[in-house]
């Protein structure tokens, strides 16, 4: 794992502790999902996945490697697609992921983590798009509208909901790097968390 990732994973410990009970209650109940399974297979979904679900995807991805989980594999999708927004990429970037970009409307980027790791290819999709599993997933709700307004996630084997306030929000506006990483730094401490517990 990269240094600078590795000193930002080291220093979320404060943040786990913050997490409020009812919350790290929703999590177990993932974590729960997880354990007993051979394989499990993680979808998470907000609107245009384009923020949330894709910081959830990376995060849940390198806690379950950085914790010697394999048996996890993490995706994400929307109910719209659009691209992966860039202010939530540098937010990865300034985390300590390095990021290779191929251009167009809807890029493909490859986002690694070091070592020998495969790079994670993120880019904005449906939930049912083939590069996500049709059948036997989790679907983890990652925001209130794609929540209330997807109740039935089709070949889901099971639902949570474990919303986030959207960072975009703060677009254009001088707070904007800093809700970013807020939101970022959030989600890390959240996934650290769930897979600690599996």
């Amino acid at each position: 794992m990269y240094s600078k990732l590795q000193s930002y994973i080291d220093d979320l410990d404060d943040l786990v502790d913050e997490i409020a009970d009812p919350r790290k209650h929703k999590l177990i109940e993932i974590a729960d999902y997880i354990r007993p399974k051979e394989l499990a297979k993680l979808n998470f979904i907000c609107t245009h996945n384009s923020r949330r679900s894709h910081f959830c995807q990376i995060w849940s991805t390198v806690m379950a490697e950085y914790l010697g989980l394999e048996n996890i594999e993490s995706y994400s999708g929307g109910t719209k697609a659009t691209a992966f927004n860039p202010r939530a990429v540098e937010a990865i970037k300034r985390a300590g992921f390095k990021v290779d970009n191929p251009g167009g409307e809807n890029p493909k980027y490859k986002v690694y983590f070091g070592g020998k790791s495969k790079p994670l290819i993120c880019f904005s999709k449906m939930f049912d798009d083939p590069h996500n599993p049709p059948k036997d997933f989790a679907a983890i709700m990652t925001c209130s509208d794609a929540d209330a307004n997807c109740p039935v996630v089709p070949g889901a084997k099971k639902r949570f909901s474990i919303p986030y306030i959207d960072p975009k929000e703060s677009d254009g506006t001088p707070q904007e790097v800093e809700i970013y990483d807020e939101r970022c730094n959030q989600i890390a401490s959240e996934m650290y968390y769930l897979m600690s517990q599996v």
